[in-house]
């Protein structure tokens, strides 16, 4: 909901920091692997309650994911680019639940599984929407230029890394936080798959 609104004041920086690493030699795919591994390092972190650490690995993981597009929009996007951006964020989306969920099973293994649950269902939609608008040609820089198209959401990139952060930093609320974002993640399912039905029947 907020990721079109966050383009016009986060892009111009990360294209200048891009366009600097770029001709450092360092390669988009470099930094999107680089930022993985630190979403993973954020979930080890939640896992051994260092929740401190982890919200700062979650910021940089976000800050690598912003700078490997700015790579690649300063030499060459690529197929493969696309490709390892998307599912390693989604990885990391589901890696950071799952470490809460194994910190402290008890309080948040329920409301973790709920959570990657509603997560399932909002990337389905979002995903198989993304295929039938690539069939169709269908193109858009709404959310800043992507390797594919898809319909935005109420849950979206910039809410799903505020809600991780503020885990990060009120540990003890994380099923009470899971379970209202879950809620947020089906409307949202179920608004795309609206949405989609009416747009592809034309």
């Amino acid at each position: 909901m907020f990721d079109a609104r966050l383009r016009p004041l986060i892009d111009p920086p990360l294209t200048r920091m891009g366009a600097a690493l770029a001709r450092l030699g360092v390669s988009a795919n470099a930094m999107t692997v680089t930022g993985f591994c630190l979403g993973l390092g954020a979930a080890l972190a939640v896992v051994f309650g260092q929740f401190l650490l982890a919200f700062a690995l979650v910021v940089l993981n976000r800050l690598a994911d912003g700078l490997d597009g700015a790579i690649a929009r300063a030499t060459r996007k690529t197929d493969l680019g696309g490709y390892l951006d998307i599912v390693l964020d989604f990885v990391f989306y589901g890696a950071l639940p799952f470490g809460f969920a194994l910190h402290d099973p008890a309080s948040n293994a329920l409301a973790a599984a709920a959570l990657l649950f509603s997560f399932y269902a909002n990337g389905s939609a979002f995903l198989a929407y993304a295929i039938m608008a690539a069939k169709r040609g269908q193109t858009t820089a709404a959310q800043g230029t992507k390797s594919l198209y898809y319909l935005t959401g109420i849950a979206e990139g910039a809410e799903t890394i505020g809600l991780f952060l503020v885990m990060c930093l009120w540990p003890a609320g994380f099923a009470w936080l899971a379970w209202g974002f879950a809620a947020i993640c089906f409307v949202s399912a179920a608004a795309r798959i609206v949405l989609a039905g009416a747009t592809l029947k034309t």
